[in-house]
């Protein structure tokens, strides 16, 4: 018997069907100056989405699209599910309530009445920026993992993604993809407005920056994420197929010099810039 699908893969499934039936101009839609994909998001979504409550004990994994939210959002969700079985203080019944679609601005306007049905600890995927978000994640102090991600690498992995993926708008060649990428113009807006923005946030004992190049390095062992602590870390199976520096294979001189230039100026300065270790991942 096959397994059924699950909310993530319905949803994805769902998007790209009706993807498949629009223009690459209707693909995209504005709203509050940020990109979004139309088979994804809707304005009603992001209106429902200011009624949302967070709770105090909630993880919130926040990450730029291609940062390696799917791939730690994963271990993240057996880490607590493996929490949970082994806590006999904490009671699991995921079971018993439906799947929700694991990002929170993807889905339908009514899923955040079903998400109050969701028993703790929640685990919910973000690709906002900080000051989209919904007040009470901030209000309740929930506990927020943000994901960093080199730029270029990050850049690099979008684009070959959104050859792929036809939610998103395809392109016709890298040249054509970057241009859009540093002027803020692929869904979810510019990587480097949103690293400013939650540069804003870290001071907070509450948000937690992780980077994906130590994840990948060092292993999610020196990590907690502020839940629980194991002597066994055997659930910490890293892949290793995505690869870091790919970014080679694509930059020529003058995307080197404008990403350079971009970073120096935004982020450079920043405590989330130094995090990135760019002058490690990012030059030549």
């Amino acid at each position: 018997m096959a397994k059924p699908k699950t909310a993530l893969a319905d949803v994805l499934e769902k998007s790209m069907i009706a993807a498949d039936t629009l223009e690459r101009k209707d693909l995209i839609f504005t709203y509050k100056g940020t990109v979004y994909p139309t088979t994804l998001c809707t304005a009603e979504i992001f209106k429902a989405m200011e009624s949302f409550e967070a709770r105090r004990d909630d993880v919130i994994l926040a990450g730029f699209p291609k940062s390696g939210t799917n791939w730690f959002g994963q271990i993240l969700s057996d880490l607590i599910a493996t929490a949970a079985k082994n806590n006999k203080n904490e009671t699991n019944h995921h079971n018993d309530v439906p799947e929700e679609f694991p990002y929170l601005e993807i889905g339908d306007p009514e899923k955040y009445e079903r998400m109050k049905k969701l028993p703790p600890r929640r685990l919910i995927r973000t690709h906002m920026a900080p000051q989209n978000l919904p007040e009470s994640i901030f209000k309740n102090k929930a506990k927020i993992l943000l994901l960093l991600r080199n730029p270029k690498d990050l850049a690099t992995s979008y684009y070959h993604f959104s050859l792929v993926f036809s939610p998103f708008p395809s392109y016709e060649s890298w040249d054509s993809f970057f241009k859009d990428f540093m002027a803020g113009k692929v869904p979810w807006g510019s990587y480097f407005n949103y690293l400013s923005e939650w540069n804003k946030y870290i001071v907070s004992e509450n948000v937690m920056p992780v980077s994906f190049e130590e994840v990948k390095e060092v292993s999610l062992a020196l990590f907690d994420v502020h839940i629980y602590s194991f002597a066994d870390y055997e659930i910490f199976q890293l892949a290793n197929h995505s690869g870091v520096s790919d970014w080679r294979n694509l930059f020529e001189e003058k995307h080197n010099l404008e990403m350079d230039k971009m970073y120096k100026e935004h982020l450079a300065a920043t405590a989330l810039g130094t995090r990135l270790n760019y002058d490690v991942y990012c030059k030549i």
